[in-house]
């Protein structure tokens, strides 16, 4: 065991200040921005868990969240000429006005309903699902009773972080656009961060007449192919088969993309970038006094090591490499505190997303700033002359 690692575990407490700020540093990067990735992941989390291996859209489309990415109607059947293609569906969508009747007789007009003190109406945004058995654009996460459910006319499912700001509960009567509809279901862990959404059945909403199998265009296409170990082969047929008229994405492919324009938007950039800055400051000046302090406090012990014949380089690389330790022990804490406010996150139903991406990178600057702040801390060792022992 070296030198720099022995100091450390046997004069941890000397260090924790540092390992603590650096845990902390991380905490607020990691955090924030796997609380804005999360929010990402809700909007696109029906196509990421859904049974499709590959995802057609307009060959503009650079994500779900980049642009238009419906399609004709008539590349349906263009994409089944692809021998291995096994189920083509359009994932569909619309919007409209929701209000609940809980305790209010649905026969009121709105102004009999206000004087009532009813939940004012609310825009959502409506989902379809197909519910025959393994639908491609059904979740794979969607229990069997909750797609059952869904098979009832006029019935809808609603995500439990929906469920208050909407005004329903399970069971509940609502009205869609006027029309009375059941939240048979309470889905979890497709937040509703900004904008309440519901799920229904094509069928139901074909009844409701939001829908039309004549219509000219359709949204993105969901393609469930023989095997998906070649879904990447295949996606790049479908565009050769397509000639630029559609582009392919693998369901991996398009997950990355939505994640990655989440963080082409400005205003999200200037919030990590200040997050990130923040704790690049907090952590240098912490870290660095840190390590400055606890390495005063042993300059007797170093002083010893310069009247036994060792060099100042190799003191210089002792507190380099004490340094780098307390990096790794604060990026090791860091990640824990992180998985952790994760877990108080997802109990009160809001996902933070840490990709592996994220975690290199963030903790490649943790050890970063701890060897930045050893640097800084190096000309302590200037007053480690062998002369003061004899004092």
């Amino acid at each position: 065991m070296s030198l720099a690692l022995s100091t450390l575990l046997y004069e941890w407490r000397r260090y924790m200040a540092a390992v603590m700020a650096l845990a902390l540093s991380g905490l607020l990067v990691l955090a924030m921005t796997g609380v804005f990735i999360g929010i990402g992941k809700g909007f696109t989390a029906q196509i990421e868990r859904s049974r499709a291996d590959i995802i057609i859209m307009q060959p503009g489309a650079t994500s779900l969240m980049g642009g238009p990415s419906g399609v004709p109607r008539r590349f349906i059947p263009l994409v089944y000429n692809h021998a291995e293609v096994l189920e083509v569906q359009p994932l569909a969508g619309s919007g409209g006005s929701f209000q609940s009747v809980k305790n209010v007789d649905p026969t009121m007009s709105q102004a009999e309903r206000a004087r009532q003190g009813a939940p004012r109406q609310q825009f959502v945004q409506a989902r379809v699902i197909d519910t025959r058995p393994n639908a491609v654009t059904t979740p794979v996460d969607y229990s069997d009773e909750l797609v059952e459910a869904l098979r009832q006319p006029y019935t809808v499912a609603i995500d439990e972080t929906a469920l208050k700001p909407l005004g329903v509960e399970l069971g509940d009567k609502a009205l869609y656009n006027g029309q009375t509809v059941t939240v048979a279901a309470v889905t979890r862990g497709y937040p509703n961060m900004m904008q309440s959404t519901i799920v229904m059945s094509r069928d139901t909403m074909r009844m409701l007449g939001q829908t039309s199998d004549s219509s000219p265009r359709v949204g993105p296409l969901m393609v469930r192919v023989s095997d998906p170990a070649r879904s990447e082969i295949i996606a790049a047929q479908l565009n050769t088969m397509g000639n630029g008229q559609w582009k392919a994405w693998t369901r991996q492919e398009l997950a990355d993309a939505n994640q990655n324009a989440m963080f082409e938007e400005g205003i999200l950039v200037i919030i990590i970038g200040g997050c990130v800055v923040l704790g690049t400051i907090i952590g240098v000046a912490i870290t660095w006094q840190t390590l400055r302090g606890a390495i005063m406090a042993n300059i007797k012990e170093f002083a010893s090591l310069r009247a036994l014949g060792v060099s100042m380089g190799s003191l210089r690389r002792i507190v380099m490499e004490l340094s780098f330790w307390v990096g790794l022990v604060g990026v090791a804490a860091a990640i824990g505190l992180t998985w952790l406010v994760s877990l108080l996150a997802a109990a009160n139903a809001v996902i933070i997303s840490l990709p592996i991406g994220l975690l290199v990178f963030v903790g490649g600057g943790l050890v970063f700033i701890a060897m930045m702040s050893g640097f800084l801390s190096l000309g302590v060792l200037k007053n480690s002359q062998p002369a003061d022992l004899l004092r």
